[in-house]
C-alpha cells in the first residue's frame, strides 16, 4: 500500500491530559497553530480556559467505557478525519514506594492510565487515523531508560508505552505515523520555586517547560518520513555522566 505525498492530514487533533501541565501546553501550542483540538480529561479546572476553544471531553482513558463514550460525543469532531492523537494522559507521581509493599492496586493504577490508556485511545482512533493519513504522538518519559529508586510502576508504564510506539509505527504505516516524545523534568508549576543548582545541572541551563514538548509534538505532527522514533526532551540529562563528589 502506498499513500499519496500530496495528502495533507487534517487540521484535527485529539489530546489526553489535556486539563494541566504537558497536555495543557500542547493543546494551547496546537490551538496557536490553527488546529482544531478535541480536550480530554478527567476534569477542567481554571487552567483550562486557556483553551476554551477545545471541544473538552470528560474521560477517563483507563476505562474502556468511558473512551467509548467520549468517541461517540466526539463523532462530529471526527467525522472528516482526525489528523493526530496525543497520548499524554497519565499519573504524574513516579513514586510507588518499595516494590515489596506495593500493592497490586497501586502498579494498575499506573500501568492502567500510562499504558492501557493509550491503548483504548489508539484502538478507538486508529479508523480516523486512518481515514485522515494522521499520526500519533505518545508521551513517553527519560524515566522509560534511567530510574530513581522505588519508581517501578512508572518506569515500566513509561518503557511498555515506548515498546507500543515502535510496535504500532511497524503495523500502522503507511497509513499512520507514530512517534514517541520522551521529556525530562519539566516544570509545570510555579518556576520560582525552582533553584539555581536545578537550571545549572541541565546542559542546556534550565528546566523544561511544557512548550518544549509542545514543539517537539508539532515537529513530529508534521515529520512525514518520522516513525517509530522517540525524540528525547530533557535538556541534555541523559547525556550527562554524574558522580558524586
Amino acid at each position: 500500500m502506498s499513500i499519496s505525498e500530496n495528502t495533507a492530514p487534517p487540521r484535527t487533533a485529539l489530546v489526553t491530559g489535556a486539563g494541566r501541565g504537558i497536555g495543557l501546553g500542547v493543546t494551547r501550542a496546537l490551538l496557536e497553530a490553527g488546529w482544531q483540538v478535541a480536550a480530554l480529561d478527567l476534569e477542567f479546572g481554571a487552567e483550562a480556559e486557556s483553551i476554551a476553544a477545545a471541544q473538552q471531553v470528560t474521560c477517563d482513558v483507563s476505562d474502556e467505557g468511558s473512551v467509548a463514550w467520549a468517541f461517540d460525543t466526539l463523532a462530529g469532531f471526527l467525522e472528516g478525519g482526525l489528523g493526530l492523537l496525543v497520548n499524554n494522559a497519565g499519573v504524574a507521581d513516579p513514586a510507588s514506594g518499595p516494590v515489596e509493599t506495593l500493592s497490586l492496586d497501586g502498579w494498575n493504577r499506573w500501568i492502567g492510565t500510562n499504558l492501557t490508556g493509550a491503548f483504548l485511545m489508539v484502538r478507538s482512533a486508529v479508523p480516523y487515523l486512518r481515514d485522515g493519513q494522521g499520526a500519533i504522538v505518545n508521551i513517553t518519559s527519560t524515566r522509560a531508560a534511567m530510574s530513581e529508586p522505588e519508581t517501578e510502576a512508572y518506569a515500566a508504564s513509561k518503557g511498555g508505552l515506548t515498546a507500543f510506539t515502535h510496535a504500532l509505527a511497524v503495523s500502522l504505516g503507511p497509513d499512520i505515523r507514530v512517534n514517541a516524545v520522551a521529556p525530562g523534568w519539566i516544570a509545570t508549576g510555579d518556576r520560582s520555586a525552582l533553584r539555581d543548582q536545578d537550571h545549572a545541572q541541565h546542559p542546556a541551563g534550565r528546566v523544561g517547560r511544557p512548550e518544549d514538548i509542545a514543539e517537539a509534538v508539532l515537529y513530529l505532527a508534521g515529520a512525514g518520513f518520522t516513525t517509530g522514533q522517540v525524540i528525547t526532551v530533557d535538556g541534555g540529562m541523559t547525556r550527562k555522566m554524574i558522580y558524586a563528589e
